[in-house]
């Protein structure tokens, strides 16, 4: 599975961006797909996950203004991020694995990411 993220860019406090990530190689529908972050000189780290049944977790970070979601049709995964802030700032990564997990070791697959800046 080969994965590419994109939608990422400057943006002010409380603007919105929405992610995507595409899938080619092979159908994502039968895989967890998760969104992860990685800001400068920090870990990466969970933000959002949607099963393939489409059951969906979020980090508390994310909670209420992250969505995340998908469209197998297109076998493109979501992630829409409402009011940002600036401590969203960071390289965002789409990745693909066997269940959700806010574990980044246990996803099998990743994007190269897209980088999100959040000014104040």
């Amino acid at each position: 599975v080969q994965l590419q993220a994109s939608g990422g860019g400057s943006v002010q406090t409380g603007d919105s961006l929405r992610l995507s990530c595409a899938a080619s190689g092979r159908t994502l529908s039968s895989y967890a797909l998760g969104w992860l972050r990685q800001a400068p000189g920090k870990a990466r780290q969970f933000v959002a996950c949607i099963a393939s049944g489409y059951t969906t977790t979020y980090a508390d970070s994310a909670k209420g203004r992250f969505t995340i979601s998908r469209d197998n049709s297109q076998n493109t995964v979501y992630l829409q991020m409402n009011s940002l802030k600036p401590e969203d700032t960071a390289v965002y990564f789409c990745a693909a694995g066997t269940s959700c997990t806010p574990l980044p070791s246990y996803y099998g697959y990743w994007g190269r990411g897209t980088l999100v800046t959040v000014s104040s």
